[in-house]
């Protein structure tokens, strides 16, 4: 059946949650590939938007705000700054790049549920969750801790055991309690909403498994599986202080789920950028929509989202949701809790310039169908053996040819030999089987289709060798640069979307506009004459200290990883809010601070507690010079009883925290405080 015709394409990427930085394994499941895709659309002169933006509410980001001591908005426009700049600073072209927690998204967001509201599409229904009577609050998942049924690991969340990683429902955790108060939770009845997934069931069937055939196994798979198991209704509110409220009387303290959400951050994104045009990007049946996604979003974008878009019934349902599977990294799962990644921004710190070196290996080892392993020798082999070996050495020697031989200005082609026809029909045929590819999301074998073109002018040169008929035949000469010229030209088109810092570089060297598409294959980009610009190596090769220092610093990070397991004590037993107040902490100012004879890890301190001065005996030695605690200020338990240590009278204990590799570091105030302040 011959594919539909569209008028535009939409295309959205996941949006990345705003309580870390983002890594390699959000860069080659969603952004790269995306923004290969706008490229290309773009270089055809196609109508296309590329949306994408931060996912800023959840609970999450309500813990790590909690943690740090801060309000969910700090930590949102922190990591949604960091995450903005990393994609920018890796070319990766979003129309408009915006945010869940915008004025545009409350009241899109809120609309859309208030439509399906007053339709009658959701349920309402009464359950029993657990409570926390000290906090005044019900609990999400990840706010109750308790012991694993399964494994015994007492700090098992509600939603998951991360020692033995069994899905889990809080009622089915022994001993629960709250991690907002330590107190244990009790069951208290709740409303709300519903959204019927399983009354579009047989919607979904049919436009997933009859009309979508064509979407790539993974996809087609996960959705055909969830199906199989029968859809259940699904909560679109829950209780929380961090979020869009339910815009219904009666729904005060609840927020609309951050599920249901997210996905109209891309309608929102669209009606920031277009306020007065985004109907026809969402609601004309002329627009192809496509959602690039890793496959733990699978079942939002081809299940739950088309059910709220079917419900509300005016919009239009994705056309392909090319969804990849997960990366890997150095043979172990990327990890943000461990900081087992490769993170965007430090990258681009520890290798500047290199952001297309990245997008190359990224989009060869895509995991496009089943999970792919990223590693740093395959990276230095990526960059060393097809970059530089074979892209960058095939443009290298025809500039530099041209330049020695011409003037560094493109010769005349004479007379074609029958060599020379063969190659440029291989030339002009790469056109077809690359644009295939990019068309169906096959962007590793089309990046590979590109580096063809590299191979057929690296195969031109050596078998032509115009330096030995130079010293003979000069018109056969300018004829073979000429034709090596034409494809160089055509490599800045075909690898425009997939390098394109390079390509832009490239185009310099050739003194030429960045060229379209559909001149992909032609034989006379460059004409007769043309003045090039100025030769300069397109790659450089990465030594083996660059790899090995990526390297050392991932097994630095398992390393400590491995020595946090195995320091790191579980939770104490939870105590009453009065046992800690008979602590006596304090901030004192250190007057003195020497090395305690015969005891290596002793140092004694003189402190100014603003009680008159005392003597603390602190074992951080190791991890000290005693010249750079003088003067600085640090937190100490004032009313612990004296002891001896070494003959001398220690009068309290200075507090340390201990690092994932045993290092100790003095707790000190971060701006000066009167000595003897309570710390509370």
């Amino acid at each position: 059946m011959e594919a539909k015709k569209f008028k535009r394409t939409l295309i959205t990427s996941a949006l990345p949650y705003a309580n870390g930085p983002v890594h390699i394994g959000h860069l080659a499941g969603v952004y790269v590939p995306a923004d290969i895709y706008a490229r290309y659309l773009r270089m055809k002169d196609e109508d296309v938007l590329f949306i994408g933006g931060s996912d800023e509410h959840g609970v999450p980001i309500t813990i790590r705000a909690k943690k740090e001591g801060v309000t969910p908005q700090d930590i949102v426009d922190r990591y949604h700054n960091i995450i903005k700049k990393s994609f920018k600073d890796f070319g990766i072209t979003f129309d408009i790049y915006s945010r869940t927690t915008s004025k545009t998204q409350h009241e899109t967001a809120s609309g859309f549920f208030r439509t399906l509201y007053d339709k009658g599409v959701f349920i309402e229904k009464t359950s029993a969750q657990y409570y926390d009577e000290d906090a005044g609050q019900f609990l999400a998942d990840r706010y109750i801790m308790g012991i694993c049924p399964h494994c015994g690991n007492e700090n098992a969340y509600g939603d998951q055991c991360e020692a033995c990683g069994t899905a889990l429902s809080p009622t089915e955790l022994k001993n629960p309690r709250s991690t907002i108060s330590g107190s244990k939770p009790v069951m208290r009845e709740t409303k709300h909403w519903y959204l019927p997934l399983d009354k579009y069931e047989p919607f979904l069937r049919k436009w997933i498994l009859e009309d979508h055939t064509e979407w790539k196994p993974n996809v087609y798979g996960q959705c055909k599986s969830w199906l199989d198991m029968g859809l259940q209704p699904r909560a679109v509110s829950r209780d929380l202080d961090w979020g869009i409220p339910v815009p219904v009387e009666g729904a005060e303290g609840k927020v609309l789920y951050v599920w249901f959400d997210a996905p109209i951050g891309y309608i929102s994104n669209t009606k920031e950028l277009l306020p007065r045009d985004w109907e026809k990007w969402w609601k004309d049946p002329e627009t192809k929509l496509v959602h690039f996604i890793g496959k733990d979003n699978i079942v939002f974008h081809c299940i739950v989202f088309p059910t709220m878009l079917k419900a509300e019934g005016s919009y239009i349902l994705p056309e392909n949701v090319p969804a990849n599977e997960f990366l890997n990294l150095e043979g172990d799962k990327i990890s943000t809790s461990r900081n087992w990644a490769v993170w965007l921004h430090e990258y681009l710190e520890e290798l500047p310039g290199k952001q297309d070196v990245l997008r190359y290996v990224l989009t060869a080892n895509a995991p496009e169908t089943k999970d792919n392993d990223f590693t740093w020798r395959d990276f230095q082999a990526r960059n060393n053996n097809e970059l530089v070996a074979i892209l960058g050495n095939f443009v290298n020697r025809a500039l530099v040819l041209t330049g020695k031989y011409f003037d560094n200005k493109v010769p005349e082609c004479g007379e074609l030999s029958d060599y020379d026809k063969e190659t440029l029909k291989e030339v002009a045929g790469v056109k077809t089987n690359l644009e295939k590819l990019l068309d169906t999301c096959h962007f590793r074998d089309a990046q590979k289709e590109a580096m063809t073109l590299a191979r057929i002018g690296n195969k031109y040169l050596a078998d032509t060798e115009p330096w030995k008929l130079a010293k003979t035949d000069m018109t056969r000469v300018a004829t073979i640069l000429n034709i090596a010229l034409q494809i160089t030209a055509n490599l800045a088109i075909a690898f425009e979307p997939f390098l394109p810092f390079s390509m832009k570089k490239l185009n310099k060297m050739l003194n030429i506009a960045p060229l379209k598409w559909d001149r992909l294959g032609e034989t006379t980009l460059l004409e007769t004459g043309h003045q090039l610009g100025t030769t300069e190596l397109l790659f450089e090769k990465i030594d083996d200290d660059v790899i090995e220092q990526q390297v050392r610093k991932l097994l630095d990070t398992k390393k400590a990883n491995e020595a946090a397991e195995k320091r790191t004590p579980p939770i104490r037993e939870t105590i009453a809010f009065d046992d800690f107040t008979k602590l006596d902490i304090r901030t004192g100012t250190v007057l003195e601070c020497t090395k305690v004879p015969k005891a290596d890890k002793l140092l004694q301190f003189k402190i100014d507690d603003g009680l008159g001065g005392r003597t603390i005996i602190s074992g951080i030695a190791n991890y000290y010079r005693p010249e750079e605690l003088v003067g600085r200020q640090v937190c100490f338990i004032a009313n612990l009883a004296p002891r001896k240590l070494k003959g001398i009278l220690s009068e309290g204990m200075i507090l340390s925290a201990e690092n994932a590799d045993g290092n100790l570091s003095v707790i000190m105030p971060d701006r000066k405080v009167t000595p003897g302040s309570e710390v509370k």
